[in-house]
């Protein structure tokens, strides 16, 4: 089967797939104090994730992500894994997820040896005043799930979102403590995705801004880009540091990825006014063929992305409801 391409030349080769629109943070960039909830009966159960993510990688898709919400709060969780692992043989190769981490310890053993290849923790703030500002929760948590994945042997990458008047501030101090460790970090402007929707151009920290404060006491290099959508660095000749940039620099023009939220409703992009009702189709009863018809067709219709329209979406589905 042919490649999954869009009209302006980009191949799709990672897919984002939320187990739940769940969380037990309240992030403050991502949702409400108190979200409604999708109803369970919307949100597909495992057979339908397993069919979809099996339609993906039937049509080129040979990464893919679980996210939410909080994937840990889905019941079957490992067994989504496991079944979801069993599509390498149809052309998977790496599986990974996003998470809090802060109900993570007691399986992490468990989701490595299950078939998950890598992590992306969340974690905006060393600092535990900062943090409990930002998510509305406690650090020790996060904490021990990263020191739970770390003696598990997982590969670790932190991801931090960095808001002015926030937590721009633990840039440097979050850098070091990772650095200390040996774990990947991501730095991720603030985009205008929050629930709210109270973003505001101001609030955002760029690259440049960032780059700045970590060279009051760090050499920072710039290194070749990749599909990634993050701008590698290299902090003191040795630490790999990446910045998304999508505000100020946007990597729109080599973005491969795709986003299915917990019912089944593709985006194919983090700003996509609106989406592909997939799970709802399956649910019908149309057929492979015909699924694979309509995930050709929108992704074929896939926009340039954030730079050739940039500034807040509106749309009923929310970013804790999307995936990460």
């Amino acid at each position: 089967m042919s490649p999954l391409i869009d009209r302006h030349g980009r191949t799709k080769r990672k897919l984002r797939i939320s187990l739940t629109d769940r969380c037990n943070f309240r992030c403050t960039y991502c949702m409400p104090e108190h979200p409604d909830w999708l109803p369970r009966s919307s949100l597909l159960d495992r057979g339908e994730v397993v069919r979809l993510a099996g339609l993906f990688v039937d049509s080129g898709i040979d990464q893919i992500r679980l996210t939410g919400g909080e994937p840990l709060l889905r019941r079957d969780l490992l067994e989504c894994v496991r079944e979801i692992g069993a599509l390498r043989e149809r052309g998977l190769r790496r599986l990974s997820m996003t998470t809090n981490a802060s109900r993570i310890a007691p399986k992490a053993r468990e989701l490595v040896a299950a078939g998950i290849d890598d992590f992306n923790v969340s974690l905006d703030a060393i600092d535990p005043d900062t943090f409990r500002r930002l998510t509305l929760r406690e650090i020790a948590p996060v904490l021990d799930g990263i020191d739970a994945l770390t003696d598990a042997g997982a590969n670790i990458k932190l991801n931090a979102v960095v808001i002015r008047g926030d937590n721009e501030k633990d840039i440097v101090p979050l850098l070091e403590w990772a650095m200390a460790r040996g774990i990947p970090l991501r730095y991720i402007e603030y985009m205008p995705l929050d629930a709210p929707g109270h973003w505001k151009r101001d609030a955002v920290v760029s690259e440049a801004d960032m780059l700045a404060a970590i060279g009051v006491s760090h050499r920072v290099d710039h290194q070749p880009r990749s599909s990634d959508p993050a701008t590698p660095y290299l902090v003191d000749g040795h630490y790999p540091l990446g910045i998304i940039s999508t505000v100020s620099n946007p990597f729109c023009s080599t973005c491969d990825r795709l986003r299915l939220t917990a019912t089944g409703e593709l985006f194919t992009c983090l700003f996509s006014p609106l989406g592909t009702p997939l799970g709802a189709r399956m649910r019908e009863g149309v057929s492979e063929e015909v699924l694979g018809e309509q995930v050709r067709r929108a992704v074929w219709l896939k926009d340039a992305g954030y730079a050739a329209r940039p500034g807040p979406v509106d749309r009923p589905v929310t970013m804790h409801a999307m995936g990460g």
